[in-house]
Formats: C-alpha cells, structure tokens, sequence
C-alpha cells in the first residue's frame, strides 16, 4: 500500500522558515517525479514545486527564490524549504507523486501551513 506521509507544518510569523517533508512507503521513490501543491482556502490547488527522478526542479512563479524542493532517494523523502514566507503562503500543503509511465498520482493528506503577518 503506498503511503505519503507529510510533516513539518505549523505557524511562523511573516519573513520565517519552515521545512516540509514527505516520506513515501510501499513504492519505488527513486523512480518518481515528486510534487508539492498547496491549496488555500476558497481556492484551487496549485502546484508549487516539482522535482524529477534525475532531480529537474520547477516552481511557480509566486515562490521562486523563496522554496526549495529537494529529494533524499535513500531515504525515500522528499523535503520543501520554505524561507521568506508570506501571508499569501497559507495554505494546506500536499505531497504528490506522480509516475509518467502509468501516469498515476499518489497523495498525502496533507498538513497546515500559517503565516502571520
């Protein structure tokens, strides 16, 4: 059964950092693209950052310079550094992975990230 299990949400003030991880289980990680989306209230998720098997990352234009989307294969992880955060950053964050050969998506349930002003 694969499983995604994100942590690392919380509440941090305006200009803080946060580190967000998602550790998958009952899978082949090395093999899949990894995505992280997040989804505010009374919006649509949005994808934030992406990182490919051969570790190819993309942001969305609203936090480049700002996150960061890694991957640990050995640890079957993958991690979203999140520095400079803003108000607008609030949202639930959700960890997906995504394999281009089935085109399968796998989710997290996702976990809360606030930031005050």
């Amino acid at each position: 059964q694969v499983q995604l299990v994100e942590s690392g949400g919380g509440l941090v003030q305006a200009g803080g950092s946060l580190r967000l991880s998602c550790e998958a289980s009952g899978i082949i990680f090395i093999t899949k693209t990894m995505r992280w989306y997040r989804q505010a209230p009374g919006k649509q998720r949005e994808l934030v950052a992406s990182i490919t098997r051969s570790s190819s990352t993309n942001y969305a234009d609203s936090v480049k310079g700002r996150f960061t989307i890694s991957r640990d294969n050995a640890k079957n992880t993958a991690y979203l550094q999140m520095d400079s955060l803003k108000p607008e950053d609030t949202a639930v964050y959700y960890c997906n992975m995504y394999t281009e050969y089935t085109g399968t998506n796998w989710w997290g349930r996702g976990t809360q990230v606030t930031v005050s002003s």
